[in-house]
């Protein structure tokens, strides 16, 4: 248990910012409302009309989001290797080149289906 005193404080901490924070929005924000305020934002351009059943996003929109997801994922595996790319020698760099290649043909796809045009 000793060991994860460290960590569990730290969760500890980060719990004890995030309630704080929104804590503190709530007692330091503005008070004062109005239309303009409440409505959604959007870049500066007039809210568009939502139909009765909520609007549909296009299939744009998720393809640039798995994209996200898989350089996202990519990170998240690249830290650890660069960590222990020493320890690994030649076999983590080949391991790694296929992945980052796997990566690439995902990237390839989507520019190539036309999901980074943003028309």
């Amino acid at each position: 248990m000793e060991l994860y005193t460290p960590v569990l404080f730290l969760a500890a901490l980060a719990a004890l910012f995030a309630v704080g924070s929104v804590a503190m929005s709530a007692f330091v924000g503005p008070k004062r409302y109005n239309r303009a305020k409440l409505d959604s934002y959007e870049c500066g351009i007039e809210p568009t009309p939502q139909p009765v059943g909520g609007g549909r996003f296009p299939v744009k929109y998720y393809i640039t989001a798995m994209l996200f997801i898989v350089f996202d994922i990519e990170i998240i595996f690249l830290y650890p290797w660069a960590v222990h790319f020493d320890a690994m020698k030649f076999f983590g760099l080949v391991e790694m080149v296929v992945f980052i290649a796997t990566v690439f043909v995902a990237y390839a796809y989507v520019w190539r289906r036309g999901g980074l045009e943003w028309d």
